[in-house]
């Protein structure tokens, strides 16, 4: 029997599609145009970000999750029918299995929520898989092994930190602190130190182009446009790495003691083969310069960014989706 299968890293800032064989089909915003006066969908992902800041009093575009779990059910329902309708082309006869990668420290009320969502945009089947396993699984680490294996999965809503060892997880704590805090820091640290209004989009440009986490020697430069806060009229700046260092110190300082709180609470034996191996970072936001380094100076661990780190939880989703009967009682058995 022919049977369609989908992994999906339903992500706050992206949504990733993951096909078994052909790899990752979709990388777009996870964001949705909604009209004001009917509610119809007008625009999803990259289209719908395009809108963001820019839309008129009859459009809304927003981002249904937040943090990492659901804040708008119907439009979550239609963006995942979007995606996987997209993924799957228009026509099909079999409904797909879908497998959805969640933040660990969801409740079972939001891990309900995401099973309804995915069933009502057209799944057979939805299975629910912790971020960290799968994000540990996409990173190739043997997390069937009697080892410890400490992952960090820095997406855009949440930091998800875990140690895990023959296939379940040790200690695991999730903070919500992503890649959206740091542009929120990065907009507030403009407005205060600047007196300069930026949007969102320009906060995450400033981020992705000269962000770091560590001040650099030679520190990197970007031009800024926005509207002067006293005279409101348009205004450009200068901004600098350790400006963004600055900003984001604090978001930054905030997933490094959950780091700190995961190792306090693994077993010592546990402890010791993480000290050997090293922490594994995945998640988009794991690509900030030098955060790597940060990490491995506040903890005394060293700290890798995996390969292909935006795209570990998508991964993961598709190999567990291939190798389901092994993986079901490990991890779907834990709520």
């Amino acid at each position: 029997m022919f049977r369609k299968k989908i992994g999906i890293d339903l992500g706050t800032t992206n949504v990733l599609v993951y096909l078994p064989k052909k790899g990752v089909v979709i990388n777009e915003p996870s964001v949705v145009a909604v009209s004001a006066t009917d509610k119809k969908i007008m625009a999803v992902g990259i289209e719908a970000k395009e809108m963001l800041g820019k839309t008129p009093d009859t459009i809304i575009a927003s981002r249904p999750l937040k943090d990492g779990v659901i804040a708008d059910y119907r439009t979550t329902e239609a963006m995942l029918r979007y995606f996987i309708n997209k993924a799957l082309g228009g026509f099909r006869v079999v409904r797909p299995e879908v497998m959805v990668a969640v933040p660990a420290g969801i409740t079972s009320t939001e891990r309900r929520a995401v099973i309804d969502a995915t069933m009502a945009a057209g799944a057979k089947a939805a299975y629910i898989i912790k971020e960290p396993i799968v994000a540990a699984i996409g990173a190739s680490i043997p997390i069937g092994s009697p080892s410890g294996n400490m992952i960090i999965d820095i997406g855009g809503g949440t930091s998800e930190v875990a140690v895990i060892s023959l296939g379940g997880i040790v200690a695991c704590d999730s903070v919500r602190i992503g890649g959206n805090k740091l542009d929120q820091a990065i907009l507030e640290y403009t407005r205060r130190e600047h007196n300069l209004a930026i949007g969102e989009r320009t906060a995450e440009d400033i981020k992705i182009n000269i962000g770091a986490a560590l001040s650099m020697q030679e520190p990197l430069t970007m031009e800024v446009r926005g509207r002067d806060m006293v005279t409101g009229l348009p205004r450009t700046i200068t901004m600098t790495t350790n400006d963004v260092v600055e900003a984001i110190s604090s978001s930054v300082e905030g997933i490094i003691e959950t780091v700190k709180e995961v190792l306090h609470n693994t077993p010592p034996e546990l402890a010791a083969d993480v000290i050997d191996k090293g922490i594994i970072m995945s998640g988009g936001s794991s690509l900030l310069r030098n955060i790597d380094q940060l990490i491995s100076r506040a903890t005394g661990v060293p700290a890798y960014v995996a390969d292909d780190s935006l795209f570990c939880v998508a991964k993961g989703t598709g190999i567990a989706l291939d190798n389901l009967e092994s993986y079901k009682r490990s991890i779907f058995g834990a709520k």
